[in-house]
């Protein structure tokens, strides 16, 4: 019993650390799209996904708040990886590694936040809020 204990933390931990240097990768791979969005060989659409992409991961708001249990976590664990991976498949190969090597010293200290990104999920919120309460008062009036 006590082996299959250690057993599985080592696998915890080992599944620990995978998660660790993906989100460290991801986190890489977001200062390079920042960087790839003002490159001028990008194109208009990349670059259109690059900014809801960034936006979203540097937005102090989420779609979804991150207080809700498990769909709070969601959006960070798959719309921002999704993003990403997507925005990276829109952008020539060469300048993604330029961008890649030029990324480290981005975001020394502080990360920015995008507030206008910020605030358009704050307008989503409420304009589906609105939207709710309107359709509640015609069943109830």
């Amino acid at each position: 019993m006590l082996q299959w204990g250690a057993t599985a933390v080592n696998k915890f931990k080992y599944c620990f650390q995978q998660f660790k240097s993906r989100a460290r990768k991801l986190k890489n791979e977001v200062k390079a799209l920042y960087l790839a969005y003002k490159h001028p060989e990008v194109p208009w659409y990349a670059r259109f996904l690059i900014l809801l992409v960034v936006g979203y991961a540097l937005s102090p708001v989420d779609l979804i708040p991150d207080f809700i249990p498990v769909l709070g976590y969601l959006d960070d664990l798959i719309l921002i990886p999704l993003g990403v991976s997507l925005a990276i498949k829109l952008i020539p190969s060469g300048v993604m590694e330029e961008c890649r090597r030029q990324s480290e010293g981005v975001f020394r200290g502080k990360k920015p936040k995008n507030w206008i990104a910020g605030a358009v999920i704050i307008f989503i919120w409420l304009f589906f809020i609105s939207f709710i309460v309107y359709k509640i008062l015609r069943v109830v009036v």
